[in-house]
């Protein structure tokens, strides 16, 4: 088995994808949404309620980027991918009905010792207008084929603050979140399917990862921007852990003025770990 390392740098077209308030808020309620109180984060479930404007969650813009476009990486056993780190930059607040155009690049393979990662980066833009949305970064780490001599790349520095964190934001998924979450178009059955999940050793159906991701998204949104979408910039993290349905996490957030140090911890493991945040406007991030 090998990776197929002359892809790296190779650019695809990864569709255009079209949606409606429909889609923003079937979204919205994937990732927990009004899941505490009904009638709560109204612009993002309803475009209807009175003197509340429809909008649309930030995070909203992972759902974008095509994951059936992306090329063969190699001939590996494609249960030993995992979904391991996700970043989000937007350029504005998502239209709530629009159109996306997204292109993306293999940018590297990184050798990991025992394991690779591969990065994507992925820029989704208005078709009409050219002007950008969002750019996405996803890392997809192969199980059991690093080695092959390649550079390992660096991580951004990361160091969890000593200390209590300034916010606590605590969530409980719904027993059914998963099967919310895959109707925003991510239908493995690992999140879905018992007899699935059981091949892959675990008790039953996973959360999505980017639908912990929007959850940990939510809680930056209305603690750090004031709910308001404009302000809401770059967004990081690993995915260190499964979480299943129904079980709670609490967000941890420790500002550092425009930016923040975050992680997600769920029955006591970090489950959403390096999390860096920065508001629109603000510069690169800091440890």
């Amino acid at each position: 088995m090998a990776l197929s390392h002359d892809l790296v740098g190779r650019t695809w077209d990864s569709g255009t994808r079209r949606w409606t308030f429909s889609d923003t808020s079937l979204y919205a309620l994937g990732v927990g949404a009004g899941g505490d109180d009904p009638g709560r984060e109204l612009e993002f479930t309803t475009e209807n309620s009175g003197g509340v404007a429809p909008s649309v969650l930030p995070t909203f813009a992972v759902t974008l980027v095509s994951r059936h476009t992306e090329p063969v990486l190699g001939d590996f056993d494609v249960s030993q991918l995992l979904h391991t780190q996700q970043s989000l930059t937007l350029y504005g607040p998502l239209p709530v009905a629009g159109a996306a155009a997204t292109t993306s690049r293999l940018t590297a393979l990184r050798d990991r010792g025992r394991n690779a990662l591969a990065v994507i980066e992925s820029t989704c833009v208005d078709p009409a207008t050219g002007r950008p949305f969002a750019d996405v970064r996803t890392g997809l780490t192969i199980r059991r084929e690093g080695g092959f001599g390649g550079e390992p790349g660096e991580d951004e520095p990361w160091e969890r603050p000593e200390g209590d964190p300034d916010h606590c934001v605590e969530y409980r998924t719904a027993p059914n979140q998963a099967l919310l979450y895959r109707l925003s178009g991510d239908p493995n059955p690992l999140h879905s399917d018992p007899a699935i999940a059981a091949r892959l050793g675990f008790r039953r159906p996973l959360l999505h990862g980017l639908c912990t991701f929007g959850f940990a998204g939510r809680a930056l949104l209305h603690t750090l921007c004031g709910s308001d979408p404009a302000r809401f910039g770059t967004m990081s993290s690993c995915f260190t852990s499964p979480v299943f349905p129904g079980q709670d996490l609490t967000v941890r957030i420790w500002e550092r003025g425009e930016r923040a140090l975050f992680d997600v911890r769920s029955h006591g493991r970090v489950v959403l770990d390096r999390g860096v945040f920065v508001r629109r406007g603000a510069g690169p991030a800091a440890d």
